[in-house]
């Protein structure tokens, strides 16, 4: 196949070296002429870099980089130019006016393709002649090893282009989805679960910037925590997408951006590229997952009651035994015993008030950090020190041999404790809340199908696990329960849940799976 990459930049550089690696022969252009031949001096660079490490063969990389075309003027005739993918700047009238340029040269049977993050692919084939014949083609940086591309048609794109895209996608190696056109496609609109509820929980005081990213590294397994994420591409980027996301959904509640971000981007605090984020960035600051822990101190020997009933309450009190802590079985704690309460989308407040529990040693535990090497411990305003520092070492005593989950690690070393204010359902619960619930509505509109929701999740987010399948882990009618006591104890209307998760729920069947629907709600796909 021939393919014109129309810009010469980080994206249209990183696509042409995806598809001359493939096979392809590719015509490289841009509007500044003189960015072609650094553009192509890169692609040699990373195709040699390949074979030096055994990626590819001298031999396969000297061919690839053969099959890259330099070409001064992007709207030059070509009359074997399969496909065009174009990858200039995020500007409407700038794309417009390139492929109404395109149109005039290239053949009628010629497959139009933009790579545009943010703009409606319908808008930008509105401007043509023929707008049956563009689409979206949505990659990620660095496009060689984000191994995922988003296919997008647009309201009247011929039905032929899209099952196309996915097959030249597929044969190269990566993973394509067919999104619907809406407001940032799949995995920008999927990602804003995770950041926009961390900024919900650093606006309201429940836990710090490192605090939260230790939970959702250690506890929900995550490669980076948002704070850091955010950091590393750029607050400025990120509060443009939250915002764009958020306008272009008409102000959903779910998707609701955060005060704090517009006076962080106007101060310059973008992270790594500006020196300083939600972190330092400077000489002998350490990375974000190194900062130093404080040292626990507490009493070890302090009793502990667990209080309540059920899978949750029990599995803390197993794991508090095998670490030898003293637990007492008692209907009622004893003067000095802290009392440990497992909450799931509940407060520790309210619990209290429910069972006139002590209110001074009385602090709650995040049943999912149970089995990992992180616990999180929520104090309420009534919470005296003692009892916070004591119950802190009584989490972080090591468990013995055998006894640790999956993301414990060795089971001989101490738990670490992040202590947090109490808020409902703590902050992984709260994350992993919205990060489904995000999935779910993106399942429910038929934007794209739950298998690609998944698959796209965790290929360009880097995810553990997709968030339909990660609710299918937890239990449907647990998230369900979850999401419906978030929603009863904030009022908030984005903890609302959605009728994917509600239904699923009711019926027993998995968030992952489509189920029966009519024609008009099924969720695009690439064939016939």
């Amino acid at each position: 196949m021939r393919i014109r990459i129309a810009g010469a930049g980080v994206m249209g550089r990183g696509i042409a070296q995806w598809a001359v690696a493939a096979g392809h022969t590719v015509e490289l252009c841009d509007a500044r002429p003189e960015a072609v031949p650094e553009a192509v001096g890169f692609v040699r660079a990373m195709l040699e870099r390949a074979a030096a490490k055994g990626r590819t063969t001298p031999a396969e990389a000297a061919a690839a980089v053969a099959r890259l075309v330099p070409l001064d003027d992007p709207a030059a005739p070509g009359e074997e130019v399969d496909l065009v993918v174009e990858a200039v700047r995020e500007d409407l009238a700038t794309k417009t006016d390139l492929f109404r340029a395109l149109e005039r040269v290239l053949p009628a049977r010629t497959v139009f393709a933009t790579n545009t993050s943010s703009l409606p692919v319908t808008q930008i084939a509105a401007g043509l002649s023929d707008p049956t014949r563009l689409a979206g083609l949505h990659f990620f940086n660095p496009v060689p090893l984000m191994k995922i591309v988003e296919v997008v048609p647009g309201a009247l794109t011929r039905p032929d282009i899209p099952s196309a895209l996915v097959e030249l996608v597929q044969d190269t190696g990566h993973a394509a989805v067919v999104v619907a056109d809406t407001p940032g496609f799949l995995v920008n609109h999927a990602g804003r679960g995770l950041v926009t509820e961390a900024l919900a929980l650093l606006e309201e005081s429940v836990a710090d910037t490192v605090g939260i990213d230790r939970v959702a590294r250690d506890v929900l397994g995550l490669r980076m925590g948002p704070f850091e994420l955010m950091d590393l591409t750029g607050l400025d980027v990120t509060a443009a997408v939250i915002d764009s996301i958020w306008h272009g959904f008409r102000h959903s509640d779910r998707l609701r951006p955060s005060f704090l971000t517009p006076g962080r981007v106007a101060a310059g605090l973008h992270g790594r590229k500006t020196g300083r984020g939600f972190y330092p960035y400077g000489d002998g600051d350490p990375a974000p997952a190194a900062v130093p822990e404080e040292p626990v101190t507490g009493d070890t020997a302090r009793p502990v009651l667990v209080h309540g009933e059920g899978p949750d309450a029990d599995a803390l009190r197993q794991a508090l035994t095998r670490a030898g802590a003293f637990l007492e079985t008692t209907p009622e704690p004893s003067a000095r015993a802290l009392v440990l309460v497992p909450t799931w989308g509940t407060t520790v407040s309210s619990a209290v008030a429910a069972a006139s529990l002590p209110p001074d040693r009385t602090l709650g535990v995040d049943p999912l950090s149970v089995p990992t090497g992180r616990r999180v411990l929520a104090l309420t305003p009534a919470t005296a020190p003692d009892a916070v520092r004591d119950a802190r070492a009584v989490l972080a005593l090591a468990e013995g041999p055998g006894a640790g989950a999956e993301g414990a690690g060795d089971a001989a070393e101490p738990r670490r404790v992040t202590v947090v204010r109490d808020t409902p359902g703590s902050v992984a619960q709260r994350l992993l809340a919205s990060v489904v619930g995000v999935a779910a509505s993106i399942a429910e509109r038929s934007i794209a199908a739950p298998d690609a929701v998944d698959a796209a999740v965790t290929a360009g987010l880097g995810y553990p696990r997709g968030p339909l399948a990660w609710g299918d882990l937890i239990g449907v009618r647990r998230v369900l329960t979850l999401q419906q006591r978030l929603h009863a104890a904030t009022g908030d209307p984005r903890y609302r849940p959605t009728r994917w998760v509600t239904e699923r729920a009711q019926l027993g069947l998995p968030l992952t799976e489509l189920g029966t629907v009519p024609p008009h709600a099924a969720p695009p796909h690439a064939g016939p």
